[in-house]
């Protein structure tokens, strides 16, 4: 692969960095899945070949599990199924997704060998699966899936080892990259991706990765010299240091010694209080607010389980009417709120509520995001989309057009979310020029066209912690 090298890395191991100098934007390497499997909680809901979310699929007639498009999807995923085909007809029933993309794995590597394309630059081999570094209960869930796996694995199939079966599975656990529908919205699915396993995290990255036609895209987020480590963040940097650390030790076993972590960079102003006139709130209000939040968060988290989002609305504007004056608008419980805030109202369509504390939550995370990061495109979007939806056309105009040059940078021009973004785009600046030159006509034809064709309902809220997706998969 002639735009990247593998490197030893200081105090990463194996890493790969930039054999040419690279602009934002740019693609550096796209590379196709290993094997990918549809989430367990999906397999009646998602087209297991092309990996789109359709309300009608066709069954596989023999397994009874498989699910596609048609028939044309059913043929291309047919060389990947049809040993998996004849297991679950044998087993009885279908395994979970991680037994389900170990079995794909090692029969691709049965067939193909250890490097299944030129563009190649690992082994599974030579990756790391830190079995030794789990934790008991995990170990134990991990053993019940390989001796599962055993009684799965077809004995006309080639037997391999524990050791190896193992392995593949250790690997899958650390490195499974989450792969989402044709939009790019929703998580969908796992697969194995071996050239992104050799990218080390960093909490500031310099890259991003996106899952773009069936292959990861790994992008340049800014100017990167020729010899730099390639860099993706595992994490949401939203996150407290520690809070990062700890995750990264849980989920990825190792300790991040990065710059943001090791000087705590900008934790001070994801818990920081409200400055009035020069005038900051106590430690201790600042504390009181925080903790008030945290309780709060957890209460609203609960009644959306419900379906109950009058009350998760009313928990939020009680939370944000008494910590919004002590909180900046850079802590991240307040951040958390107001998202959440901003899209269960957009589902209740109270779209200027909506728009007020979307548009919160960008300013928000603006001084604390990188300039090109996805999330913040991505609440750039629906900060325009909520206030477009106003009719605040201005506003709504002027963040389309921040998320979309944020999202050519993150997913790039041929991704779907840019497309649609770049329609956005037109249609608001349309509607501006209408705007601009006679408001009464402007809203008068809002209007009429909203009689004519009503907005429909917005999609169902997900959790709090569901706003920014977390790419990297593993299995909790």
């Amino acid at each position: 692969m002639e735009n990247v090298a593998i490197f030893d890395s200081p105090g990463k191991g194996r890493g790969l960095k930039a054999t040419k100098e690279f602009w934002a934007g740019d693609v550096i390497f796209s590379e196709p899945s290993l094997a990918a499997v549809v989430f367990d909680s999906l397999a009646e809901r998602i087209c297991h070949s092309c990996f789109r979310s359709q309300p009608k699929l066709q069954r596989c007639g023999q397994c009874k599990f498989a699910h596609y498009c048609d028939r044309t999807c059913q043929r291309a995923g047919w060389a990947e199924h049809k040993q998996e085909c004849s297991a679950i007809k044998a087993f009885g029933k279908a395994p979970n997704e991680s037994i389900r993309l170990v079995a794909r794995i090692l029969w691709r590597l049965d067939k193909e060998g250890s490097v299944v394309s030129d563009m190649q630059l690992t082994t599974l081999d030579e990756l790391e699966d830190h079995i030794q570094d789990m934790e008991e209960d995990d170990l134990k869930d991990f053993k019940v899936d390989i001796h599962n796996f055993v009684d799965y694995w077809p004995r006309s199939s080639k037997q391999h080892r524990i050791e190896e079966v193992s392995h593949i599975f250790g690997v899958v656990n650390c490195n499974g990259f989450t792969v989402s529908d044709q939009r790019g919205l929703q998580a969908v699915g796992v697969g194995l991706f071996p050239n992104l396993c050799l990218v080390n995290h960093d909490c500031w990255p310099n890259c991003t990765v996106i899952l773009n036609h069936g292959k990861i895209e790994l992008r340049s987020l800014g100017k990167i010299e020729e010899g730099e480590e390639l860099t993706v963040s595992y994490v949401d940097y939203l996150n407290l240091s520690e809070e990062r650390q700890r995750q990264l030790k849980t989920q990825y076993f190792f300790d991040c010694t990065c710059e943001h972590c090791r000087d705590k960079i900008k934790d001070d102003l994801k818990l920081a209080g409200r400055e009035v006139d020069g005038v900051k709130p106590s430690p201790e209000q600042v504390k009181e607010a925080t903790d008030y939040c945290f309780e709060m968060l957890e209460k609203m988290e609960k009644a959306r389980l419900r379906g109950d989002y009058h009350e998760v609305v009313k928990i939020c504007r009680d939370s944000i009417t008494k910590t919004e004056p002590v909180l900046a608008d850079t802590h991240i419980y307040l951040l958390r709120l107001w998202s959440t805030l901003s899209e269960v109202q957009a589902y209740l369509q109270y779209f200027e509520d909506a728009a007020e504390y979307a548009r919160k939550m960008v300013d928000g995370y603006i001084k604390l995001y990188h300039p090109n990061n996805a999330a913040l495109g991505m609440a750039a979007m629906r900060a325009g989309v909520n206030h477009w939806q106003a009719g605040l056309i201005e506003v709504g105009h002027t963040m389309v057009c921040k998320a979309y040059a944020i999202l050519m940078v993150t997913h790039g021009p041929t991704h779907p979310i840019t497309k649609d973004l770049e329609a956005m785009r037109m249609q608001t600046e349309m509607e501006l020029r209408m705007f601009k030159q006679n408001e009464y006509v402007y809203h008068s034809m809002r209007d009429a066209a909203l009689k004519n064709k009503p907005m429909t309902m917005m999609h169902e809220p997900k959790g709090v912690e569901e706003g920014i997706k977390n790419l990297f998969h593993r299995k909790k």
